[in-house]
This record gives C-alpha cells, structure tokens and sequence, in this order.
C-alpha cells in the first residue's frame, strides 16, 4: 500500500525556520550540558557575546586546544586561557564533553581521554562560560559563585583577566599564579612564573624556572612597593590586594564598560606586560612592563645595597656603609652588598630616613596594620635585632601600620619620586658624621649660593659700565666727527640753500632746505640764521675763553670783533672783514622801554600764572655793536627798524 503525503509550503517555510534557529541557538548557546560535546568546529559564547570557547590550532596545526579568547574583538587571536596547554590532541575528531566523574575531559580518537578537569560530586552537572571569561561547572539550577564546583579561573595559564585571582586560598592548599607559554605560538608550560608568596608582608616574585628574577614589593595602601607607576583608580583600574585568615590574592577590576578591556600576563621571554585594547585604533597598547631596566632585576646591589639608575653605577651604599668587595665594586659588579662602617651598639644606635624607597624584601618581616610610625620605632628601637622600619599603608601620602625588618635588608631601590619613607639602623657615631656632613654640605651650598648671587651682580654692574663707556666714547667721537666734517658741509652749502646746524646735548642736528622757489615776501617774514661755521668762527670753536656763562637756556659766548658773518638775508650772502662792530637782524619790540626786564623773564618762566605784558610794536632791526666810535645820542634816537609789513594784531609768541 502506498501513501501520499502533501506538505503545505507554509509548514515547510516553518519548519525550515525553526532548524536554522535552532542551530544558531545552538552555535551560540554559552552552555553544555551531558551527554552533549563540543567537536572542533564547535564553540561557546558568553551571554553577552565578550568571550568565545572552543578548540584551536598554533604553530603546528595538527596540534588542537581548547581555549578561551575574546569573542568581541574580531580575528583578535587573543588567548586567555588553555585547557590541555601540555596534552594537546593531534587529531581533529577530538571533542570536549562533561564526563562521568562530573568533571570536563577531551577525548580523542576511540574514546582516549587525553586532559581532564578535576572531579566534582554533581549530581546535574552544567558546562558554562560566563560574561568574565571564566568557564564553570556547576550544578544546574545553581548559579552562586560560591558553589562553583570547578572554574578555570582557579587554573589560570600565562594571563591574568579582571576579576581573576592570583594568590592563595589558605584553607584549600589552592595557589593561582601564572606560567608563560614555552613561545610565541606554543602555549606549552613555559620557563617563567609569576607566583605570590604569603608569607611576612605579602608580595609577588617573577621566576625563571628556580631562581627569582623581579619582586613587585610588598602592598602598601594602593600600589605595590617596587612598582610607582601603579595606583588604584588611575585610568579606571581598581587594584585589589586582600590579605586574610582564609585568603591571600591579588586581582583588578575594570568599570562596567564593554569597550574598556585590560590583562596582565607573563610572556614567553620572561617580561611582565599589562595590555590595554583602544577602541579607536583596534589595537592592544602595553600599559605597563617589567622588567624595564637594570634596578628591577632582583637584589641586583646585595644585602644592605641600594640600585639607582640616575647613578654611573646603578648600585649605591646608604649613608653609614661601604662596598663590601671594594675590587668588585670598582668592576662595577654591587652583588656582594654593602657593609657597616661601624657596628651597632643597641641602646645608642638611631635610625636614618631613606626617602623614595622600594621596600627591602619582606618575606621574614614583622607586620602589624595597628601601630603607628613612632610606635613602629620604638619598637624596633628596643629590638636590637631589628634593621629598619617602615609604614605598611602609605593612602594618600597618609601612612599608617607598621613594619619591621630584622635580617639583612635586600633588594632595595630609590625612585626618583613615587617611592617610600624607610628608616635604616646605625651606629650613633655614623648618625653624628652623617649629621655633621649634612651641615657642611648645608653650608657649602648656602656659600654657593651667595657667591653665584654675588657674581651675577658684579657681572651686571660691570655690564653696565662698560656699556655706559661705550656710549659716552660714541658721543665723544659723534662731537668729534662732527666738528672735522664742519668745513665739508658749510662748503656744501650753496646760495639757494641755507644751512642750520645746532649743537644739542652734544649731538650735531643738521637740516638742509631749498628757499630758491620762495617769494621775496616771505623772505621777509623769517628769522635770519647764521650756519654753524659762522658761529664757530665768531666764538672761536665754541671756546671756553669766549664763554660768558650758562644756565637753563644754553651756554652763552662772546663774539670775535674780527669775525666774518653773514646776514642771514636768504638769496644773498655778504662777509666783513675786520669790522669794529658786528650787525645781525633780530627781531624785538622795537623800543627799549617796551621789552621786558631779566627779572621779568624769570617770572614768567617760573610761574604758570604771571601776568605777561602786553606787547608793543615789533621791528627787525640792525643793531651794531656799541663799541662803534661815531655812535651819538641822537642816532640812538633813530628807528633801525627794517620792517616793512604792516602789523594789524600783535600777538605774543
């Protein structure tokens, strides 16, 4: 018998909806449950699509992981974490799945487990990753953290994610550190490991293989010691160092920001690297590394020594010791440390502040967060065995707690800022040289200091006079250059141009101008001037023989009787030789009684509120020198004016 079925295109396009669905459900889901696996094509994703789970190939690609890596940052090739970094599988049939202990496996061709997790008792177990990037199992229905039957963030490989621990569970036996890739594109176990040591006041140590290579310092308030660069809040982390009865661990969060994403690591060459993803330009950026230079290699200076980086040698002894092999010290090799210059006595030894430290190395150190500094220094004042003290919290530049070193003090340093205040033990004869030393050296620098000050005043002073000199030879040549050059320019000027030269403040002033386009009548309305050679000639070159005196308007000179002159008139020049008297045209009032006395000028040019005369006819007149012989008193009586225009208003000028 044979059937005929008819399906209606709607139930098709139905059911095909629903199988496409469901596969990208399934390709997407960010769970897996028993007895599901997970082949090589296959993965995981977190519910908020940030991190991705599956299997994947480095280097030798017949070589298959299991992994975690970001899912949001597209072809990224980041791995966080690695499951079967030393089981690798090398056939592609391998699946990941929940075993029958409860636990996770990989399984290989003909059901060959190659890794697998630690057994868990769950009765319903679920694989699942989360939006952190940890892979959990636990059981289903149970979604709190603290029942967790297994998580990868408790097996961490060579990176450190927000919200991972690195430290101790002190209950279980449980240390989470992290173990660098053996290379590039080998995640096997490699040579260097970051692992926190509980013991004293907590710190972390970088190792290659058995020998520590970097110390970050104990944790003092916001950063570790050894590491300045690194504080709470700054950029957006929020480092977290917790110390307990239970726990010991350091971790980091980040805000709840999907485009800020951070992680710590250690790589394959041995190198501490905080990673950082910009957003803008698609790329990782290094926020942070160590080791960066030869300070950070651990007790690089030895016992009692302290690395400097500004320094020749990077390695210096404090105050109060010496190179403990002097011969190796001058080879520029501080292994061997510093020794004391003087040997402690207890009661009367005293305590030297070291400023801008990292802490010594605090494995053995004595540590109570309840005392104070002064009480911290009493104690170790009292304990004849303690080296030095030091503030366990330092928040904010407020310090508070204390701890106590009572050995050797190792693997110090001092920062050029960012450090912190550490007290060493000395002799009280060293403290009294070093205190000495300070002083003279106080002194010193205050001589220095003046005597830079001094020089720099006698500098300027010395500046200043020689510029003064300079000035005044300038001056003096100017005089001198310009009564040389006297002749030239009185030789220049020709009869349609008429030459004043005025001596001022012992410059020459000097200006030419061309009257041959004037009119006659104007001619009659200036001033006759006299060029310089003229005046030169008539004082004999301005001499001091001919000086009659000087005050507020200039020096006053005598003239020559055999002096030859001009007249001023403009068109017309005529010279007398050998006159008895001398006649200029000047302009005045024209009688005698009309001008005002000496006494009168003075007042007027003291005084802004005197009354000035009001004045009278003016004339340009020809005076001649009175000396003249045939002079009478009824010529005196004459009008010598020369003026020919007619004034309409007289003022004062």
């Amino acid at each position: 018998m044979r059937f005929t079925i008819f399906l209606s295109p709607t139930f098709i396009s139905i059911f095909f909806f629903l199988l496409c669905f469901s596969l990208v459900f399934a390709s997407s889901t960010d769970t897996l449950t028993s007895p599901d696996s997970l082949s090589v094509n296959q993965t995981l994703i977190s519910a908020g699509g940030k991190f991705e789970l599956g299997f994947f190939s480095r280097g030798n690609r017949k070589k298959y992981y299991i992994g975690i890596w970001y899912k949001d940052i597209p072809q990224d090739g980041v791995v966080v974490w690695v499951a079967n970094r030393d089981s690798p599988s090398y056939s592609s049939s391998c699946i990941l799945k929940i075993g029958n202990r409860s636990n996770l496996v990989i399984v290989d061709d003909g059901s060959n487990v190659i890794w697998s997790s630690n057994q868990s008792t769950a009765v319903n177990p679920v694989l699942q990753l989360l939006d952190s990037g940890n892979l959990v199992i636990r059981e289903a229905g149970d979604t709190n953290p603290g029942n967790y039957l297994w998580q990868s963030f408790d097996s961490p490989t060579d990176t450190l994610i927000p919200g991972q621990k690195l430290g101790w569970n002190l209950k279980t036996g449980l240390n989470r550190f992290l173990t660098s890739w053996a290379g590039p594109e080998d995640p096997s176990t490699g040579n260097f490991s970051f692992k926190l040591d509980y013991h004293g006041d907590p710190e972390i140590y970088l190792w290659n293989a058995g020998q520590i290579i970097y110390r970050s310092g104990p944790w003092v308030g916001q950063r570790f010691s050894g590491v300045p660069e690194m504080k709470t809040g700054s950029s957006g982390f929020n480092f977290t160092f917790y110390t307990g009865s239970d726990e010991v661990f350091y971790t980091f969060e980040l805000p709840p920001n999907d485009k800020v994403k951070s992680r710590l690591m250690v790589t394959y060459d041995g190198f501490l690297e905080r990673w950082t993803w910009v957003p803008d330009s698609g790329a990782w950026a290094r926020y942070w590394y160590a080791r960066k230079d030869q300070c950070d290699y651990y007790r690089e200076c030895g016992p009692y020594g302290i690395c400097n980086v500004s320094g020749l040698f990077v390695c210096q002894c404090p105050p109060g010791f010496e190179p403990k092999n002097p011969q190796a010290w001058g080879l520029r090799d501080g292994s061997d440390g510093c020794r004391r210059n003087t040997e402690l006595n207890c009661e009367s030894d005293g305590f030297l502040k070291l400023e801008n430290m990292k802490l010594p190395e605090t494995e053995t150190a004595f540590v109570d967060q309840s005392m104070n500094l002064d009480q911290c220094r009493d104690m170790c004042k009292k304990n004849c065995s303690c080296t030095g003290y030091a503030n366990a919290q330092v928040v904010q530049k407020v310090g508070s707690g204390c701890v106590m070193w009572t050995d050797g003090l190792t693997d110090m340093r001092d920062y050029v800022e960012g450090g912190q205040d550490f007290y060493i033990r000395l002799a009280a004869s060293d403290l009294a040289k070093i205190s000495s030393s300070e002083n003279s050296s106080d002194g010193a620098t205050k001589k220095v200091v003046m005597g830079v000050g001094i020089s720099i005043a006698a500098a300027v002073i010395l500046s200043g006079l020689i510029i003064f000199i300079i000035l005044k030879r300038k001056d003096s040549s100017n005089i001198q250059r310009g009564g040389r050059s006297l002749d030239q320019r009185v030789s220049r000027t020709g009869t349609n141009e008429r030459s004043q030269e005025i001596l001022l403040s012992g410059q020459i002033i000097s200006s030419k101008r061309d009257y041959s386009g004037e009119s006659k009548k104007a001619d009659d309305l200036e001033l006759p001037l006299f060029d310089l050679y003229t005046i030169a000639v008539a004082t004999n070159s301005f001499s001091d023989a001919n000086k009659l005196g000087q005050g507020g308007f200039g020096r006053v000179y005598k003239i020559k009787k055999d002096a030859h002159y001009s007249t001023g008139k403009r068109g017309s020049t005529s010279s007398v030789a050998l006159l008895e008297g001398f006649c200029i045209f000047i302009k005045i009032q024209e009688r005698a009684e009309d001008r005002p006395t000496m006494a009168s000028v003075v007042l007027m040019l003291s005084s802004e509120s005197a009354s000035l005369p009001q004045p009278k006819l003016p004339g340009f007149c020809m005076g001649w020198n009175p000396n003249e012989t045939d002079s009478s008193s009824s010529k005196q009586d004459e009008s010598f004016t020369v003026n020919h225009v007619t004034v309409t208003m007289l003022n004062a000028r």
